[in-house]
């Protein structure tokens, strides 16, 4: 089934067009992506769409009943309700469902209904009709649907009743992306909503999309986030949408081949109109050979004329060098803890050592201290305790996520030229000139430029330093995927050393040498890139749900003793008493899945019994069941509200 067609879409801002003639189709539960470009028309498309743009001319085509879901980009939740009212308001609908149910069920149990039989059965068949369609639309579940989608986007520990405006700008975003995942449209439309979230979350989202509902339609410059979600590509290029069946990585590999192909194409049939042209120029005036040259100039008249295949547009062209190497032993961390102002520090007792040319990721969610680790690194913020000690030699070239180091009242050429003022300003042109900044693009003022100009031009500018110890903060926000693709090629041939921050997992995969992943309990090196990483921590949860199965297993019986060394008693103790909490709650959540079982089961064997002709008709047993089936709703509630709370603990 057909949810949503693009018949020959054209929009154009004054005398340029944007889109041209766009055609596309999405079928039910179909995966696909947008990709092109940054300024290619792919947000442009997505808001037309959803209908947050006019468009000039063409058709937006959805079967009726259809429902759409839009995310913008930069899309944040502006409201003064609390968290937790948020997200009930999408379930508006089931939630009056669930306040008719009980009124209906206190008709029930109303004397005055029992003593005339016609009411009651009215009353009854509204009722299960009711209870039909709210078990439909998911009334039993939609609080534990609100608390996995809060969760799974991190907000697990957050007061559900705090105000969202007071949160920041990254986590309103987070919630407009809840809200619009709990709303659950036939169709989810999707700009970047990988922008602002950790690898975990990454995560959580791909396995939430991979098994939606409904068909999802994506803009996203994250190609691990794409080879995991879509079956199908359209890229928007020169004003076209041009069809490919696949995930990213298919799309790239049968771009290559349609090009080659029709390069061939193209080379065979410019070979045949030369000797067409050839053969006539130098037989037309000749009588003998004439009436063919004639033949042939009709042929070639006839002849539709391909235009040559257009192969990927230009591209940013930089690589990074060091003015001298550094000695061997780069960088020492060693017990470094960082605060801001009299804060308590954000990271704690950090340590470790960095060698020539290794390339290092630093990984971990969202506010445990991150990029605050890096700024320290690089000189911008001063320990509260340790010390960073850098190698002989290490020059420090520094990359801010948001690009703070740019002065937003000089213009493009003069941002760089102020640096380097003793260099001619045809070289100042040709180095911007490789970062896709010609002509009077250099005269733009910063404040002007977009987000994938500024990180192009903050690239620029590292470039020219030199420097032999590179340190990225997100070096791939703003950037599309071609611009990535080179920044990735750059960084491989570099021949210093390389610390960044990312949560593009395909930039990992292939820069990082070393991970190392940051927690609340400090930091664990992982040798090897972010696949071996993963894999690692795979085996990890798994040894531990097994050691967790044994200990559970054990019913009491008492492990033998272990030496502890006297300095790490009281930690051990610490740990015991942890997993002896948690093998109690998890044997009260089995207990408590078992009763809420055991309920929903008696639940449904009183509704059935109440539909049955001999107890609808028997005003007093029915009474008798409603009062039952009321008491029996209270005990799951509790129970659902006890192992919810228990999970909570157990996360």
């Amino acid at each position: 089934m057909i949810v949503l067609q693009c018949v020959d879409i054209i929009k154009s801002y004054g005398a340029e067009t944007i889109l041209d003639k766009i055609k596309i189709e999405v079928k039910a539960n179909e995966r696909i992506a947008l990709v092109g470009r940054n300024g290619a028309g792919k947000s442009t498309l997505l808001k037309i769409i959803a209908g947050e743009l006019p468009y000039d001319s063409g058709d937006i085509i959805t079967p009726k009943g259809i429902e759409l879901g839009y995310l913008d980009q930069h899309s944040g939740l502006q409201s003064e309700s609390s968290i937790w009212d948020e997200m009930l308001s999408v379930f508006a609908e089931i939630r009056r469902m669930e306040k008719e149910l009980r009124s209906l069920e206190q008709k029930m149990a109303d004397p005055a209904v029992h003593d005339d039989p016609s009411s009651y059965e009215k009353v009854l068949a509204e009722y299960d009709q009711l209870q039909h369609s709210f078990r439909e639309k998911g009334g039993y579940q939609y609080e534990a649907d609100i608390r996995s989608v809060l969760s799974g986007l991190k907000f697990a520990d957050f007061d559900y009743s705090t105000p969202i405006s007071t949160l920041s700008g990254g986590q309103k975003t987070r919630l407009a992306l809840g809200k619009l995942l709990l709303s659950k449209p036939e169709v989810l439309i999707l700009d970047e909503p990988t922008n602002h979230l950790d690898i975990d979350t990454l995560s959580w989202l791909e396995s939430f999309l991979s098994n939606y509902n409904g068909a999802v339609l994506i803009v996203s410059h994250d190609r691990y986030f794409l080879d995991n979600i879509v079956t199908k590509v359209y890229e928007v290029a020169r004003t076209k949408a041009f069809l490919y069946h696949g995930n990213y990585s298919d799309y790239l590999e049968e771009k290559a081949k349609r090009y080659e192909q029709e390069l061939k194409v193209f080379e065979k049939q410019q070979k045949e109109v030369a000797e067409l042209e050839d053969f006539v120029q130098r037989n037309i005036v000749r009588a003998s050979t004439s009436k063919r040259a004639q033949s042939r100039r009709k042929k070639l008249e006839k002849m539709q004329v391909m235009d040559k295949p257009l192969g990927s547009q230009k591209s940013a062209k930089f690589s990074f060098d060091v003015e001298r190497q550094s000695g061997n032993d780069v960088l020492s961390v060693s017990d470094v803890s960082v605060a801001y102002g009299d804060a308590e520090p954000v990271i704690h007792n950090i340590s470790f050592h960095v060698k020539k040319q290794e390339s290092i990721a630093l990984i971990g969610p969202n506010g445990i201290g991150k990029s605050t680790l890096l700024k320290t690194i690089a000189g911008k913020l001063q320990p509260v305790s340790g010390n960073v000690v850098l190698g002989s030699k290490v020059t420090i070239g520094y990359y801010d996520q948001e690009q703070a180091e740019l002065h937003s009242n000089k213009d493009v050429l003069h941002e760089l030229w102020d640096d380097y003022p003793h260099s001619l300003e045809k070289d100042i042109r040709t180095v911007l000139g490789n970062f896709l900044f010609s002509g009077d693009d250099v005269l733009k003022q910063i404040r002007d430029l977009s987000g994938g100009e500024k990180a192009r031009l903050a690239l620029a500018k590292l470039m020219m330093q030199k420097a032999n110890l590179l340190i990225f903060d997100e070096p791939t926000n703003h950037l599309d995927l071609d611009s990535k693709e080179v920044l990735e090629n750059a960084l491989l041939d570099y021949p210093g050393t390389l610390i960044f921050v990312s949560h593009d997992r395909y930039f990992l995969n292939r820069m990082a040498t070393k991970i190392i992943e940051l927690d609340e309990n400090g930091l664990t090196e992982y040798l090897g890139d972010y696949d071996y990483y993963s894999r690692k921590k795979d085996e990890e949860r798994q040894r531990e749900a097994i050691r967790m199965k044994e200990q559970a297993n054990e019913h009491g019986k008492q492990a033998a003793p272990r030496l502890v060394e006297e300095s790490d008693k009281k930690t051990y103790l610490q740990d015991k008493e942890a997993k002896r909490e948690s093998r109690k709650r998890q044997r009260e959540i089995e207990l408590i899945e078992e009763e809420i079982e055991a309920l929903e089961c008696e639940i449904e064997k009183l509704e059935k019994e109440m539909l049955k002709p001999e107890i609808y008709e028997d005003f007093e047993a029915a009474g008798t069941l409603q009062g039952q089936l009321t008491d029996i709703r209270q005990e799951l509630d509790n129970k659902m509200e006890q192992w919810e709370a228990l999970q909570l603990e157990e996360v």
